[in-house]
């Protein structure tokens, strides 16, 4: 187990093409950070960085206290778990997950006790003898995982590892990474694309956009304070609705109009606003689905119905209001019913001040936490396509993907994590 800690780490690509932009993050020992954003963004690259997988062109991390920076992979106690499994399909799941300790020439018996101990963490026990192309993606995932868990490493790496699997064993592996965690109980980096799994398993979440980082903060933080519009809509399922609003100073409260709907913010928001001295001025209003409330009141915001959908527990409304498309969601109890509303329908709907999220027009910044925004002096490009590849481990071993061919520079490609 060891803290870790990212100093201003930059990457840059051919001289010209920056995927990682002056990262910053403190991560506390035993801590699970989980790395989200769309593809490109940097997320996958700033993991590489930290395995030693790809150089670092600016900055330092260090690893329990120790700089890291020229350390190779293979030195810097570290395990990672790749996304597309990597498995060598002509051993056992047994031979699969001993493999690296084996070439480190680790006592037979002191192997065996580290295999079965993963193995039963795992529970793939019955699945030892096997070999990959006899196992479900989940089962060989599994197995990755295990191979990487005998290591006992200072920090563990994920890469996308549930990307690969259906959305039912995705949902179930999900589950058993949480208790892996409470099982290993070492520091974690998790990177993903879903905010489902990042908002699931994360101690924090670091949410990163080309190359920048947005915001870090637990899964709470960002859901309820998001820094800006793009991790307002980032984070959420449906996501958030944004409006073109007014926000109204009047002494000492403060007012969001909109659709001919004025509501008073709540005084937690209220107090923020004071504090940074915000004035009357036109905003982006963000609204969650789920905060939104139908009403026969007068006074609210009028819609008329586009498309209704059952979904079990709630009904998402997709409705037209204010020139624009909107999505309510309308919680159902268990004995409730419903019907799908027809096209057209005309309804109004209105939402609490506590509810209301305030951006600025221009920037993006949610104006009850003002700070700088990041520089955005550099054009930041995709990185390159290795960052999200979905190539599929080959048949043999010798023609690996890249992230193992990258490994392999320094021996054999497991061994090394």
């Amino acid at each position: 187990m060891a803290d870790l800690s990212l100093r201003n780490v930059k990457k840059i690509y051919d001289n010209t093409v920056v995927a990682v932009q002056a990262f910053n993050l403190e991560i506390a020992d035993k801590e699970f950070i989980v790395l989200v954003g769309p593809s490109g963004c940097g997320k996958s690259t700033t993991l590489r960085m930290v395995a030693g997988l790809e150089d670092i062109t600016e900055g330092e991390i260090y690893i329990g206290g120790r700089k890291v920076n020229t350390v190779p992979p293979k030195d810097r106690d570290i395990a990672m778990v790749f996304q597309n499994y990597a498995l060598y399909p002509h051993m056992t799941v047994y031979d699969n997950i001993a493999y690296g300790l084996k070439l480190r020439k680790f006592p037979k018996r002191v192997i065996d006790q580290k295999v079965r101990e993963a193995a039963e963490i795992l529970d793939i026990t019955e699945l030892l003898g096997r070999k990959p192309k006899a196992l479900s993606g989940g089962q060989r995932q599994r197995v990755a995982i295990g191979r990487a868990i005998v290591r006992e490493p200072q920090v563990f790496l994920m890469d996308e590892p549930l990307s690969n699997l259906d959305a039912k064993l995705r949902n179930q592996m999900r589950s058993e990474i949480i208790k892996l965690r409470q099982k290993v109980n070492t520091t974690f980096i998790y990177v993903t694309h879903d905010q489902t799994e990042a908002m699931t398993l994360g101690d924090r979440i670091v949410i990163m956009k080309e190359g920048f980082v947005q915001q870090v903060g637990t899964p709470q933080e960002v859901f309820h304070h998001p820094a800006n519009l793009f991790v307002a809509g980032f984070i959420g399922t449906p996501q958030m609705n944004i409006f073109d609003a007014q926000l109204i100073r009047d002494g000492e409260r403060y007012f969001v109009e909109l659709g001919g709907l004025r509501v008073e913010l709540s005084a937690e928001k209220t107090a923020r606003l004071l504090a940074g001295d915000v004035a009357s001025q036109p905003v982006k209003l963000g609204l969650r689905p789920e905060h939104l409330t139908l009403t026969d009141r007068d006074e609210a915001v009028f819609a008329a119905v586009d498309v209704s959908e059952m979904m079990g527990s709630a009904v998402h409304i997709h409705v037209s209001a204010c020139g624009q498309d909107v999505v309510i969601v309308v919680p159902l109890s268990e004995e409730e019913e419903t019907e799908n509303l027809p096209m057209g329908l005309p309804v109004r709907f209105t939402f609490r001040g506590s509810a209301a999220h305030v951006f600025d027009a221009e920037t993006g910044q949610n104006l009850e936490y003002p700070r700088a925004e990041p520089s955005q002096a550099s054009a930041v490009e995709e990185a390159p396509p290795a960052e999200d590849s979905q190539d599929a481990f080959p048949e043999e071993p010798e023609e690996m993907t890249e992230e193992a061919l990258a490994a392999a520079k320094l021996g054999d490609p497991f061994e090394d994590y």
